[in-house]
């Protein structure tokens, strides 16, 4: 459904020379896929999500939907940034309808649309506010909703509940499965915690240094299971991806 063939990338430096920031980097991604990227600040992880999100181009290889070289941002894939990317003048309805008014939707449409989006994520109290009224995790969902509304098949997030204390961070990770599974999303997340990965991620894309270079892919078969945090599966499979992360690859 979508791939990376081959990726290069690289930035000019101020002495001149070039920076590698994705070094021949290869991804297969599957419909109704969850992957999780991982690594360590600066290993190209968020280039990478925006290479996906045809939000830029590779110096060389290429990205590919659907069979087609993705040479700008495509209407089937929504990105959710890590600023969250609100207006602050818009109220919460209005932030989240933004994507149909653009697409010249009908007003009924888009009235009945974000109405169903804000009860299904919780907000349907909060239409008429703005995004400085509410919590971290509230302004999280507007962006979710938003990212949603267009009806999108594939979902990349970019270290989306990093600023979050963790139980609004898992409940917000429960929320992204139950879309996922929901509305048959294939779902892209770079993430900095392994136990993210490891609970949202069917697939691992592990970065190991910052040379640009994808060092493993892993798989999760347990990923998204009811009650699967908290098992001894879960805090092995955190492990095992700490060592993949550091470079000792053991498969399990």
């Amino acid at each position: 459904m979508l791939e990376a063939e081959n990726v290069v990338l690289r930035y000019a430096r101020p002495d001149g020379g070039q920076q590698i920031v994705l070094d021949h980097v290869n991804l297969t991604i599957e419909q109704g896929e969850r992957w999780a990227v991982i690594g360590p600040s600066g290993c190209g992880k968020s280039s990478l999500l925006h290479l996906l999100a045809g939000l830029a181009q590779p110096n060389s290889g290429e990205v590919v939907y659907q069979g087609q070289q993705l040479k700008k941002p495509h209407p089937e894939i929504s990105v959710i940034l890590q600023e969250y990317g609100l207006f602050p003048w818009k109220t919460v309805a209005q932030n989240v309808a933004l994507p149909l008014l653009l697409q010249k939707r009908q007003k009924k449409e888009i009235k009945e649309r974000t109405n169903d989006l804000l009860q299904m994520l919780q907000l349907g109290e909060h239409a008429k506010k703005y995004p400085a009224q509410l919590s971290g995790g509230q302004r999280q969902r507007i962006a979710i909703a938003r990212a949603l509304i267009a009806q999108p098949k594939v979902l990349l997030m970019d270290e989306p509940f990093s600023a979050l204390d963790a139980l609004t961070r898992e409940n917000l990770q429960n929320t992204v499965l139950d879309l996922c599974e929901q509305q048959q999303l294939t779902l892209v997340i770079v993430t900095h915690s392994i136990e993210e990965a490891i609970f949202l991620g069917q697939k691992i894309a592990v970065f190991s240094d910052h040379s640009g270079t994808l060092r493993h892919i892993g798989e999760n078969r347990h990923s998204g299971q009811a009650n699967y945090r908290g098992t001894a599966e879960f805090y092995e499979h955190c492990n095992l991806l700490r060592s993949w992360i550091g470079g000792q690859v053991h498969e399990n």
